[in-house]
C-alpha cells in the first residue's frame, strides 16, 4: 500500500512528477509560482530540484504570454 502524500507533494504532484519522470536535465517554468507560494515551499522544489540533479530556467517576465510591453 502506498502512504498518503504529505501537503507539498499533493500540491505540487505535477512538479515532483516532472522531477521523477523527465529525463532533461533543464526545468523551465513560466512564473516562479510554480515552485512554490512560501518561502517553505520554493526551499522544497529548489532542493528536490538539486536532489534529482536538474537546473532551473524561469521565462523573463517579458517574454511570457499576456504580459504586457512597456
Amino acid at each position: 500500500m502506498v502512504a498518503p502524500a504529505n501537503p507539498y507533494e499533493q500540491k505540487f504532484a505535477d512538479f515532483v512528477r516532472l522531477l521523477a519522470e523527465s529525463e532533461e536535465t533543464l526545468v523551465v517554468i513560466h512564473h516562479p509560482q510554480v515552485i512554490g507560494d512560501t518561502y517553505e515551499e520554493m526551499v522544497e522544489s529548489l532542493n528536490r530540484l538539486a536532489d534529482a540533479r536538474k537546473h532551473l530556467a524561469i521565462v523573463p517576465r517579458s517574454e511570457r504570454r499576456g504580459h504586457a510591453r512597456g
